[in-house]
């Protein structure tokens, strides 16, 4: 079956760096765009990235130019990385991607951003 396992979160301070990855099975992992959401205690999830089977990429506003998602199709896995941190970027963060009408999320990773 599909799963889709992330991994990477943590606790940094403002300004800091993290990178999450998330690792699937179950499916040509290369025909598929992947992207990853978050969502803050209170909020709506939200689309952080995404990027498609060929590699082209989608950044929220929030967050260009500070964070950067990839692919290695070789292992499966999807990455984001993140620099400059804010407060603001505290969340769970989820890795998604969606066959036909059927969609896959992650159990999450917790980043949080604090001094």
């Amino acid at each position: 079956q599909v799963q889709l396992v992330e991994s990477g979160g943590g606790l940094v301070q403002p300004g800091g760096s993290l990178r999450l990855s998330c690792t699937a099975s179950g499916f040509t992992f290369s025909a598929y765009h992947m992207s990853w959401y978050r969502q803050a205690p209170g909020k709506e999830r939200e689309l952080v990235a995404a990027i498609s089977s060929g590699g082209r990429t989608y950044y929220a506003d929030s967050v260009k130019g500070r964070f950067t998602i990839s692919r290695d199709n070789a292992k499966n896995t999807v990455f984001l990385q993140m620099a400059s941190l804010k407060p603001e970027d505290t969340a769970v963060y989820y890795c998604y991607t969606k066959m036909g009408p059927d969609d896959y999320w992650g159990q999450g990773t917790q980043v949080t951003v604090s001094s």
